[in-house]
């Protein structure tokens, strides 16, 4: 053992190069701090102490000098070093009056262990709560007198918390299993003693004390009913057993009768951790109500079938979910259909056209919302003919409100219709389309009458005399085109208007609708997502009037939705059809006016509302054109104030490279949860500020560049992550471009895709030697686009 000495401090080291055990002031000055005075008692123990990596002290001499090895001085905390040398009791003032006694028979020559005993310490410049185990041995100087103490101590305080943590989550999961809702009960040992029985077993059983006791013992009653010869099974053979709406007999008063309840119920063995069966976990539920309640329902089911049978109406019986499992005589006479063939899709070929989707969808939406159903439309009758027939179904509900089921019956109604439609048809095709045609001639006269008061302003702003003339040509080209449908009257009339129908990717009418009405709903602050799947969805179209169509939904969302409030439009689409749907947190739409918020008359008679914003002409003229494009418009709402959903459901096309029965995503486009730096480069305009808007809707930063030239400085001075390059570029091609971009220190690891409408295996070959990592051929698969985003890190 050696010391050495700088200035006031000293080191006591066990002779190698560990390193510095003990750094004090003034220490040196005690007899205590001379290892040379030391007497050899006290360098035997404190020679071991220093290699050992368990905490320990030595308190010697009259005032108890302490000297710790470097394992105590994580205990010590912030009172290391100084602590040594120090008497004890300035070590540790805050305890020792705890200690003291403990010290005190130490010093006496009696040595004292101590387990888990708590103390308050300050050691990090505040009150701890700590625990120590330890020991307290007296230590003799060569005399054989006691001249101090040593101690060995282990903290033990995160081990005193950790279990009084277990035992209050032990506590906790008591608690949760005493009061959850459903049967549990724990039984150990072969002879299936009850450990735990919760509330809801206990009063199933009668509120019975069978803690304690065997299932025998506290259940005598359950003999000859199966119930203990299960438990012993599943003890011996450790396979679980469940058993759903079994009945048991329990006699749940004392001296009263045996009562009939049903029970679902898992008797699983529980194991030790050597993987031995100890006992039985029970769990289940009282399910004796809904037993009978299924059982009264039968019996109902069965007198309304036979009810339903002496009615001269098509009748039929859903379950609450809306499936129909009975259909009465009338619905096989007419339709020619038999048991075996219903209910489940049977139904399917007995509707034209594309009608059972929209059956389908409105009995959903009853289904869904517990509400009245009624729709007509045409059924097929076993000779082949379709007649129209009005169907309502109302829900049957049982005593708690709860619907039970469905029933429903389809009244033919197609003389009626006949009737009504030669008497309206020819009236409603010319009213409805004057009613279309002043409504799309006030659209442009309004900033036409604009422009023209900005004109007689005067003024030398040679910027705005500009806009005012680009407004004024926008508006009398849009005009041009009414006026020329005007000259198609005798087709009008005949209920035909004049489309210029073409296959149109939905996507890109819909971008056009947000972009004429982004302005107005920025004006009232709405918060408004566009949810558009990844593949292009085809229809057959018009451009400029079904964009008509959706940019009126979402400017009377929009309208009718206060500032602040929420607007989303969404996009799915199936084998046969896309459907549009713009909803809203709006106004809403009052009961007594949703049945005719499409008819034109009706809506024109509601002045009140008219004049509070009203409703206008638009929905009538949605409702026109997408019929005439063959889709149907539907809408739904809890009242006022509740927002309203606008459903369009278009045929679906094929497009161009689009690829049969390909179904899409199932989920719509999110955003981003990486947003990237990507450049488009595209000497055509629409095609690249279309690609733009779409990747900044999905959170992406887009620059744009529409020549070569100029995308090389902006790639140099952004350094973008992604870069999309259309290959035919006017003065360099995007070969060319891709080599120059490479060179580029900037570029070196950025994503570089090629998008073209060159398809062919070499142009593919040209591109990878160009640089390019992928190759896209338009019209772009977004979902590509969205993928390939996806892997940049």
């Amino acid at each position: 053992m050696a010391t050495s000495t700088a200035g006031t401090n000293a080191f006591l080291t066990d002779g190698g190069d560990t390193g510095a055990l003990i750094r004090a002031h003034d220490w040196l000055d005690s007899p205590l701090g001379r290892v040379e005075f030391w007497p050899q008692s006290l360098r035997s123990i404190v020679g071991p102490m220093l290699g050992s990596k368990f905490p320990m002290f030595v308190a010697w001499g009259p005032e108890l000098g302490f000297l710790y090895n470097d394992a105590y001085a994580a205990i010590l905390g912030a009172k290391h070093p100084l602590a040594l040398g120090k008497r004890f009791q300035d070590v540790w003032p805050e305890i020792w009056d705890d200690i003291f006694p403990i010290v005190a028979q130490a010093l006496e020559g009696n040595p004292t262990f101590h387990e888990n005993l708590p103390l308050t310490v300050y050691r990090r410049g505040r009150g701890e709560q700590a625990w120590f185990t330890f020991s307290y041995s007296p230590t003799r100087d060569e005399s054989g007198n006691v001249a101090g103490m040593f101690c060995a101590v282990t903290e033990t305080t995160s081990q005193i918390l950790s279990e009084r943590h277990r035992i209050a989550e032990y506590e906790r999961m008591r608690r949760l299993f005493q009061q959850a809702p459903g049967l549990i009960a724990v039984l150990r040992e072969p002879n299936h003693i009850f450990e735990i029985a919760n509330d809801a077993f206990l009063q199933l059983v009668g509120q019975r004390d069978v803690v304690g006791k065997t299932v025998r013992e506290a259940l005598p009653e359950l003999a000859d009913q199966g119930f203990f010869e299960l438990l012993d099974t599943v003890f011996r053979t450790g396979h679980p057993f469940i058993a759903h709406e079994t009945l048991v007999r329990l006699q749940r008063r004392p001296d009263g009768p045996l009562e009939e309840r049903y029970v679902s119920f898992v008797y699983q063995p529980t194991l030790d951790y050597l993987g031995k069966i100890t006992g039985i976990f029970v769990e289940g539920s009282d399910v004796t109500e809904a037993v009978r309640a299924h059982r009264a329902l039968r019996e109902s089911e069965e007198r309304l079938r036979q009810l339903a049978n002496t009615i001269p109406q098509l009748a039929w019986i859903a379950d609450a979910a809306g499936s129909v499992n009975w259909y009465n005589d009338r619905w096989y006479e007419y339709t020619g259909t038999t048991v075996a063939e219903m209910p489940g899709s049977g139904a399917n070929g007995l509707f034209s056209g594309d009608m059972h989707s929209a059956v389908e969808e409105n009995w959903k939406a009853s289904v869904a919302n517990g509400q009245l159903f009624e729709m007509s439309f045409p059924l097929r009758a076993a000779n082949g003919e379709c007649r129209t027939f009005f169907s309502r179904a109302a829900p049957l509900r049982d005593g708690d409100g709860n619907i039970v089921q469905w029933f429903g019956t389809s009244t033919d109604v197609t003389p009626l219709e006949n009737a009504k439609d030669e008497l309206l048809e020819a009236n409603r095709r010319k009213d409805e389309f004057l009613a279309m045609l002043a409504h799309e001639l006030r659209n442009p006269l309004a900033p036409i009458a604009t422009a023209a008061e900005l004109l007689k302003l005067g003024g030398s702003d040679q910027a705005r005399l500009r806009k005012t003339g680009e407004v004024i040509s926008r508006q009398v080209t849009h005009m041009t085109k009414l006026v020329d449908d005007l000259l198609d009257v005798s087709r009008v009339t005949r209920g035909l208007v004049t489309l210029r129908m073409e296959p149109l990717d939905i996507h890109g009418i819909l971008l056009d609708a947000v972009e004429q009405t982004n302005a107005f709903i920025e004006t009232k602050c709405h918060r408004f997502s566009v949810l558009v799947p990844e593949v292009p969805f085809f229809v057959n179209g018009d451009r400029i009037r079904l964009i008509q169509v959706f940019s009126n939904l979402i400017n009377n969302a929009a309208k009718y939705t206060p500032s602040g409030g929420s607007i989303t439009l969404r996009v799915t689409g199936g084998e046969a059809s896309v459907e549009v749907t713009v909803e809203d947190n709006g106004a809403g739409v009052v009961p007594s006016l949703q049945p005719h918020i499409f008819d034109l008359f009706t809506q024109a008679e509601r002045t009140p509302d008219r004049a509070e914003g009203g409703l206008g002409l638009g929905l009538a003229l949605v409702k026109s054109v997408v019929g005439l494009h063959g889709g149907t418009v539907a809408m739904q709402s809890d009242g006022a104030g509740q927002g309203s959903v606008f459903t369009v459901s278009l045929p679906r096309e094929n497009g161009p490279h689009s690829a049969p029965g390909h179904k899409g995503l199932k989920n719509g486009f999110v955003r981003a949860a990486k947003p990237l730096q990507v450049l488009i480069v595209d000497d055509n305009r629409d095609a690249g500020d279309t690609l733009s808007l779409f990747l900044q809707t999905l959170g992406h930063q887009v620059l744009v560049s529409y020549n070569p030239f100029d995308a090389l400085a902006l790639a140099q001075r952004n350094s973008p992550a992604v870069l999309f390059v259309d290959i035919g570029l006017p003065d360099m091609d995007g070969f060319e471009l891709a080599r120059r971009l490479r060179a580029l220190p900037e570029m070196q690891r950025s994503l570089l895709v090629a998008v073209t409408g060159y398809g062919q295996a070499q142009d593919k070959v040209h591109a990878r030697e160009a640089g390019f990592d992928h190759y896209l051929v338009k019209p772009v698969n977004l979902d590509q686009v969205v993928t390939l985003l996806g892997t940049v890190i």
